[in-house]
């Protein structure tokens, strides 16, 4: 398989979103992100963490915390360039993590975050070398609301199903998940679509507009 940079370079996340109904029914694009920085570029293979509401009686917070979730999340995966997804299971206003858990992104070399639900601390994480993106900012904490539960497993995020191993692409305020398998396949056929709508905005450039309105409204 290509570098997933090549494989993206120049595309957008609509043109993979294209390519992805062209070849799949289900939902595969996450929009209404946000990120410290939405000019960096977010792809790689995912690892998940589902989180639960808080069951103080359930939940080992020695097991059922950020760090140890994320260490199980990339155990039987390559965490270097990897994509930590966190699904919030609805809590989308709700702090999943801060800059000094989130830390361990970088330690452990991975390409970023994608999240449904609120990160604290964008100053502190916008200086860390990966891409982030989620829904918003938060400033306090969110552990007494919500908490890892499991790892490696299915996720929801963005009424999108993220299966470990799925490639997440985001850019700017959206983001795109394509099955491990086809990414290759994907992104061609992405690719092919930027470039037949590149040919069809140089051929606007020139056409006459009387011509354009005597072919009557299925033109527009």
């Amino acid at each position: 398989m290509m570098n997933l940079e090549t494989l993206a370079e120049g595309l957008g996340v609509a043109d993979v979103v294209d390519a992805m109904m062209m070849t799949h029914p289900h939902r595969a694009h996450i929009i209404d992100l946000t990120s410290p920085d939405p000019s960096r570029v977010l792809i790689g293979p995912a690892v998940t963490i589902g989180f639960l509401p808080v069951r103080k009686d359930f939940m080992d917070p020695d097991k059922h915390s950020l760090v140890p979730a994320i260490y199980r999340a990339v155990q039987n995966h390559d965490a270097k360039g990897a994509v930590l997804v966190m699904a919030s299971n609805g809590h989308t206003k709700t702090s999943l993590g801060g800059g000094t858990k989130l830390s361990r992104v970088e330690n452990l070399g991975m390409a970023g975050i994608l999240a449904d639900g609120y990160i604290r601390d964008f100053e502190e994480i916008d200086s860390y070398d990966f891409a982030t993106y989620c829904t918003g900012e938060a400033v306090r904490a969110g552990g007494n609301e919500v908490q890892p539960y499991l790892s490696d497993v299915p996720v929801s995020i963005g009424n999108v199903t993220v299966v470990p191993g799925d490639v997440i692409f985001a850019k700017g305020n959206a983001a795109v998940v394509v099955p491990g398998d086809e990414v290759e396949m994907i992104f061609k056929k992405a690719r092919m679509i930027m470039e037949k709508m590149d040919a069809a905005k140089e051929a606007g450039r020139s056409e006459n507009p009387s011509q354009v309105l005597s072919k009557g409204d299925d033109a527009i």
